[in-house]
């Protein structure tokens, strides 16, 4: 019989490890607000739970252990979204295949935009937590994967390189 502990989750960068403010400036260049809960309480419209962000409209809710991916990728659910939809979205922000791609390679190009983050320390931190491509990681994905994806973002005139 096993006794042994499980093993622990794996360490990704939340968002106590950067300048917050960093974080906050790249979601405002972008019209959203970054809204920080203080640790330990509830965030509001984290549609996985915490410590995951979550979103309302406009906002992005996160507390300092919030992995940055999480933040980024929920915060680039509401930067595809036009407008009129942004200000609808409450948890939830999309059931579309394409706007999903489009969030996941929007959030690995903006994260060059982080300092102390860049794209090879989010892919890292997007596969160590558990996301899944065909091609087997997120790297393969993002660089043979996802032209329909930089194609949404082009079209929509969003950052796609």
């Amino acid at each position: 019989m096993d006794t042994s502990a499980p093993a622990p989750a794996p360490a990704v960068t939340r968002l106590q490890d950067i300048a917050v403010g960093d974080a906050a400036a790249l979601l405002a260049a972008h019209g959203l607000q970054l809204v920080m809960v203080e640790d330990g309480a509830a965030i509001p419209g984290s549609y996985w739970g915490e410590p995951e962000a979550g979103i309302i409209a406009s906002t992005v809710y996160a507390r300092g252990d919030t992995p940055v991916h999480s933040l980024l990728h929920e915060a680039c659910h509401l930067i595809v979204l036009p407008p009129e939809r942004r200000a609808q979205v409450h948890t939830d922000a999309t059931d579309s295949v394409i706007e999903e791609d489009a969030t996941c390679c929007l959030q690995i190009i903006l994260a060059d935009e982080l300092p102390g983050m860049g794209r090879a320390r989010l892919m890292a931190d997007m596969d160590a937590w558990g996301y899944t491509y065909r091609l087997g990681s997120t790297q393969a994905w993002f660089e043979q994967d996802a032209e329909d994806a930089r194609t949404f973002l082009r079209e929509r005139g969003l950052p796609h390189r």
